[in-house]
This record gives structure tokens, sequence and C-alpha cells, in this order.
């Protein structure tokens, strides 16, 4: 069973940045994907971005891209969002999810993610 963690919300200013972390327990972590998806009030939970199992894939929704860069250090189970020129439609609870049941897979998809975390608040205040 693998357990993920999030970390690293908080509030900032529009134009500001956070760095978001996600720990992951258990020994398989360097096999598969990670995604990060966000839900804002009111609103269908969205995917973000994804890394492959590597960190050699990366791929981003159209919001994000060019703001956002996903990253992985698998010797730390960790994998970090870092959020450039953060903007107020940026805020939503942010979770990660792992991709377990697809495991060395060299293109990162948006989909078919079977654990999730609890979530960290991002606001992003105007």
């Amino acid at each position: 069973q693998v357990q993920l963690v999030e970390s690293g919300g908080g509030l900032v200013q529009a134009g500001g940045s956070l760095r978001l972390s996600c720990a992951a327990s258990g020994h398989t972590f360097s096999s598969y994907a990670v995604g990060w998806f966000r839900q804002a009030p009111g609103k269908e939970r969205e995917f973000v971005a994804a890394i492959s199992w590597n960190g050699g894939n990366t791929y981003y929704s159209d919001s994000v891209k060019g703001r956002f860069t996903i990253s992985r250090d698998n010797a730390k189970n960790t994998v970090y969002l870092q959020m450039n020129s953060l903007k107020p439609e940026d805020t939503a609870v942010y979770y990660c999810a792992a991709q377990t049941n697809r495991r060395f897979e060299d293109a990162p998809v948006p989909y078919d993610y079977n654990h999730f975390g609890q979530g960290t608040q991002v606001t992003v205040s105007s």
C-alpha cells in the first residue's frame, strides 16, 4: 500500500512562488509515475502535471505549462511541484497521486492514478 503525504502549501500573492513536496512510502517508488492534481471549491478535480518513473518525461496541463515544473528524487521517495508566476485561479487543494498499476512506463498520462494523498491547500491572493 502506498501512502502519499503532501506539504508546502500556503498563502502567496499573485506572481509569487511555492514548492510543493510529495513524500511516498514503500520501496517501489522509483517504478511508477507520479502526478499532481488540484481541486478548487465547487469544481471537479483536474490534472496538473505528471512525471515518469525515472523522471525522464513530464506532462503538463495547458493551464500551468511554462509556469510549473514537476521533478522527482527517487533516492528520497519525493516528488516536487515548483509553482511560479502564481495566479488567483491556481487557488485549490493540491493532491499528489501515484500510478502503481502502470509501472516503468515512459510516457506519463493524466489519468489512471490509483493512490492519492490528503492534499495541501494553496491560496493565491490578488
